[in-house]
């Protein structure tokens, strides 16, 4: 007996329990070990979440473990090798009838749809209709989205939310699959990334299984694609995902899609596509606005236990103005840091640790940005918008495109303009390199944040 699955549904309740930051750091890598009447035995890392699990969430887990049909008296932790044996049940009449049920259909169908599952993530339970913070930039997103679980397949299909990074899009469509799921037994309802649906494409061309590949994506009733962007440029996904959308649509199967972009701005995408993806509705969600911010700052701070008051709010709502995620990781810093030491959250505290942020100035344009990084990187600005091609310009001028990004959030074409670029999608190429540049390349993140700097000086 094999019951991974088991275990993934412990921690997937213990995920709803705790912070994020303590699932990722506590939770994440923990194994089941073995089970009998006497002990349950999890496996984790190192000694720090082994000390930290038995002060802190030995009462939850257990808990659960029960919950979940697991009879034993006590719970063990221990620090794990790779050669460790994993998921032993040294006697299965722990495990409830149904417990074995649900492990036995983990299996079939892990067996059945092998390939799919080798990437898939699926839903995340945490995100629902009422944990999601209705604005003024979401509203409508959030009543076409109510409209769908009433009568998926019928009023708004497909539905199409387009919008930049951290606004919720995600947390919105994933909440419409975990309704649907939850309200209608039986319902088959599919969650997938871009980046996951081209994976599972090409592992089953590896594998000669594309017509399984096909059955499964429209087999289903609700079909929810995330990052669609991701598809652009890649002709043979791009068929494939073309058939597998008129299959669904003439079904009356309900499809959900989000981007970062709108249909008619996703480039080199087949434009049969396009047409498509505004056969039902598109609409674009936009940064919260104070209030909402404010709003799910609350939320959040609730969820994680701490009740912050109105001062906190609103400062950490006025400097984290840009998503979601921001805020997000500003309460993250603010609760570990406060966790650490134990103490309460305080303005003081936040607005030291946080720091103000330096608003945008209003006269702020597309060439005082292009001038900086022209004098910081000591280049002509003949040479930083000509047509040379050496590292030494062609580094800094995304750079540059970047930063008119995520700085003044021009459009693709216009940042293609202001750098005298022919093709916009050499802008959106140049973007998307630099957000990864930023997570593993310490010089790049250096000289975008001293540039940051010196534009808000």
């Amino acid at each position: 007996m094999q019951p991974e699955g088991l275990w993934k549904s412990v921690l997937g309740e213990i995920e709803l329990s705790v912070s994020r930051g303590s699932y990722l750091t506590w939770f994440k890598n923990t194994e089941l070990l073995r089970c009998d009447r006497d002990s349950a035995v999890v496996g984790v890392q190192n000694i720090f979440i082994k000390q930290q699990l038995e002060k802190k969430f030995n009462d939850l887990i257990y808990q659960i473990l029960q919950k979940k049909g697991i009879k034993t008296k006590e719970l063990e932790f221990k620090i794990i090798t790779p050669k460790t044996q994993r998921l032993i049940y040294d006697d299965p009449v722990v495990l409830e009838e149904s417990v074995q049920e649900h492990l036995k259909n983990e299996t079939i169908n892990s067996t059945r749809n092998s390939f799919t599952h080798s990437y898939r993530q699926g839903l995340n339970e945490k995100y629902t209709m009422d944990s999601f913070v209705v604005g003024s930039g979401n509203e409508l997103a959030f009543a076409a989205c109510q409209s769908i679980t009433q009568n998926p397949g019928i009023k708004y299909n497909p539905l199409f939310l387009y919008g930049g990074v951290g606004i919720g899009k995600t947390h919105l469509i994933q909440a419409v699959g975990n309704y649907l799921t939850q309200n209608n037994p039986g319902i088959k309802v599919l969650y997938i990334s871009t980046e996951q649906f081209v994976q599972e494409f090409v592992e089953s061309l590896r594998t000669r299984k594309t017509t399984e590949f096909a059955d499964y994506y429209r087999s289903c009733d609700v079909l929810i694609v995330d990052d669609v962007q991701f598809i652009a440029g890649k002709e043979k996904i791009q068929e494939e995902f073309f058939h597998t959308f008129n299959a669904l649509h003439q079904a009356n199967k309900q499809i959900i899609i989000s981007s970062d972009k709108p249909p008619g701005e996703i480039p080199t995408i087949e434009e049969r596509l396009k047409s498509r993806f505004t056969w039902g509705m598109s609409i674009d969600m936009q940064e919260p606005d104070f209030e909402t911010r404010c709003a799910i700052i609350k939320s959040k701070s609730i969820n994680h236990g701490v009740d912050l008051n109105q001062d906190l709010v609103e400062f950490i709502a006025n400097n984290s103005t840009t998503n979601i995620r921001e805020l997000e990781g500003a309460l993250n810093q603010l609760f570990a840091f406060c966790e650490m030491r134990a103490v309460e959250p305080t303005l003081s505290i936040a607005m030291s640790l946080l720091k103000t942020a330096k608003s945008r100035p209003k006269h702020l344009s597309a060439k005082q940005i292009i001038d900086k990084v022209s004098k910081y990187y000591q280049i002509s600005l003949e040479d930083l918008l000509g047509p040379k091609r050496d590292r030494e310009i062609v580094v800094p001028r995304q750079i540059a495109m970047y930063l008119l990004r995520s700085e003044l959030h021009l459009s693709f074409p216009k940042i293609s303009a202001e750098l005298k670029r022919k093709d916009h999608t050499t802008a959106i190429h140049s973007v998307d390199k630099i957000e990864k540049e930023i997570r593993i390349n310490p010089d790049i993140k250096n000289g975008v944040s001293v540039l940051k700097d010196r534009i808000y000086a």
